[in-house]
């Protein structure tokens, strides 16, 4: 049986949020949430909030043992783009792209429901 949780639109660049992702994934749930707990990155908190919700609906909507879940899957994929400008030298504009994330965390015990 595998669940999931999703958080969108995460103020947090796909780039630095892949990058603490690659850490947890493959390992065991309760590995990844200490994992996470010890990384100082804003992506990490956020990875911790969508990781723990995915164990929340395995255990509340599935009856799975916290113990046994495991990351199946996880990815970060890009969402909308927050465009602002900022004044620059001579009378011209530099564009500052705030790029968002959706971040997707799905776990499993192996077993079929």
């Amino acid at each position: 049986m595998e669940t999931y949780a999703i958080h969108k639109n995460a103020m947090v660049a796909p780039r630095k949020a892949r990058m603490t992702m690659d850490l947890i994934r493959g390992k065991k749930a309760t590995t990844a949430v200490g994992i996470l707990n010890n990384t100082n990155t804003k992506s990490s908190r956020l990875i911790l909030k969508v990781l723990e919700s995915a164990m929340a609906n395995a255990t509340n909507n599935f009856g799975a043992k916290v113990e046994d879940l495991v990351i199946s899957e996880c990815y970060v994929n890009p969402g909308f783009v927050l465009k602002r400008f900022k004044p620059a030298s001579r009378s011209n504009v530099d564009r500052r792209d705030k790029r968002t994330s959706h971040i997707t965390v799905k776990v499993s015990d192996k077993k079929e429901a």
